[in-house]
């Protein structure tokens, strides 16, 4: 697509989006998610979101593209066992375990990208101090001390509650039992502001 994906638009610093576009770029990506998730006739495991197979378009919105290792269930299937798929730093931890794999592996990588679109940061980044290297660690830190503004620097204007409510979604996302993970509708109302959230566990 014109504008490539959403890694080089995140991660080169003169192309990084405002706090109002990637907002709204997170809602995007939640959209199609619910779309494959929900909508589709027959319903669609991604198995590898990341940045990179997230696609911006001449408008400035995401579509998620490469659906080389989708999983397609049957109208009586939620869950498939296969083998392990997907991207380093993306990958849900019941693949790890050999577990079924349902929905909820794209919502843990989706919520990987969601604290990458909030920071402007690479999942792992080694060049970083030890404890700021693993992005999903460092944001949960910095939420448990009452920072979060840490996590987006000081030289951004952005709406404190929403950046607040966006890294308790993300969160939720990357919960490592993917039962309490919430489903992408609940995700997108979250996102939105239409529903209360919790605080995660």
């Amino acid at each position: 697509m014109i504008n490539g994906s959403l890694f080089d638009v995140l991660f080169t610093p003169e192309r990084r989006p405002c706090w109002i576009d990637r907002v709204e770029i997170a809602r995007d990506v939640a959209r199609g998610l619910l779309y494959l998730h929900e909508e589709c006739e027959t319903q669609i495991i991604h198995c590898d979101i990341k940045s990179q197979n997230i696609l911006m378009d001449g408008n400035g919105q995401a579509k998620i593209s490469d659906f080389g290792l989708a999983k397609l269930l049957k109208p009586d299937q939620t869950k498939t066992f296969t083998g392990i798929r997907g991207t380093r730093g993306y990958v849900a931890p019941e693949w790890h375990r050999k577990l079924p794999v349902t929905v909820k592996a794209d919502v843990y990588s989706f919520g990987i990208v969601l604290l990458e679109i909030i920071c402007c940061r690479r999942s792992v980044n080694w060049s970083l101090k030890e404890k700021e290297a693993i992005l999903e660690e460092w944001v949960y830190d910095c939420y448990q001390a009452g920072e979060v503004g840490k996590i987006v620097g000081e030289d951004e204007e952005v709406d404190i509650k929403q950046l607040e409510r966006m890294v308790i979604v993300g969160l939720w996302c990357i919960l490592d039992e993917p039962t309490l993970r919430p489903s992408m509708k609940k995700v997108l109302l979250m996102l939105e502001g239409t529903v209360e959230i919790p605080v995660p566990p």
